[in-house]
């Protein structure tokens, strides 16, 4: 793909941040979200252009819309997340931790989805919401942090619902898990590398059609199980 115009929400640092600067060092066009003034700095230093945006204040998508208002988008990539409590049984959650896992990783696609699908149908574009195999309900083995398995699963089964109606619109709607990365979420230990993980996914990205559509892939193509 060349010349892509691409919107990345949750772009300050991690997954999202690597999404910018590989796609900015490349030539496209690119706007990213943040929520920091010094991480909009980051952005822009890359050639990106930042947009302050926090996905859990109250009519945050709609603005964001409104911001964006006229730009043409071929890419839109939803990655904002966090991991919520580490438990290793099914250990019920508080109240606290239930909402903002929810709140972060499942909402926010809901509420922007809708604001930006004429704007995605209009130039055939792709849609990827950032998920996790621990989402996967079929392959499933354990029950480690398992308010944040729910959330991934929730997030699959929206991407899942967007894909039947935005697909008959000639968009893409794709899942993606980047894999176990060295993050400040996945933790020193993990077997990925940002810069990995992301050219490997943007390579899924950029060989997805039509055929894709509706799928829950590896950052590597691999078929995931819903």
């Amino acid at each position: 793909m060349s010349g892509l115009r691409c919107l990345i929400v949750g772009a300050s640092r991690g997954i999202g941040y690597e999404l910018a600067r590989q796609y900015a060092a490349d030539g496209h066009t690119v706007i990213g979200t943040f929520r920091a003034s010094a991480d909009g700095e980051r952005l822009v230093a890359l050639g990106a252009r930042g947009i302050r945006a926090d996905v859990l204040a109250e009519g945050w998508a709609p603005a964001l819309a409104g911001a964006l208002a006229g730009q043409a988008l071929d890419l839109v990539i939803i990655n904002a997340g966090i991991a919520g409590p580490r438990s290793t049984t099914t250990v019920a959650p508080d109240l606290a931790s239930f909402d903002a896992v929810m709140r972060t990783n499942v909402l926010p696609s809901m509420q922007l989805i809708p604001e930006l699908a004429d704007t995605l149908a209009a130039s055939g574009g792709k849609l990827v919401v950032v998920s996790s195999r621990m989402g996967s309900i079929g392959n499933a083995s354990d029950a480690s942090s398992w308010l944040y398995r729910a959330s991934k699963a929730a997030l699959n089964s929206v991407l899942k619902s967007a894909s039947i109606e935005l697909g008959v619109r000639g968009v893409v709607c794709m899942a993606l898990h980047p894999g176990w990365v060295q993050t400040d979420m996945g933790g020193a230990a993990a077997t990925l590398g940002v810069a990995q993980s992301v050219s490997a996914m943007r390579h899924v990205i950029a060989a997805a059609n039509r055929s894709h559509n509706g799928r829950f892939l590896n950052y590597n193509g691999e078929q995931l199980e819903w």
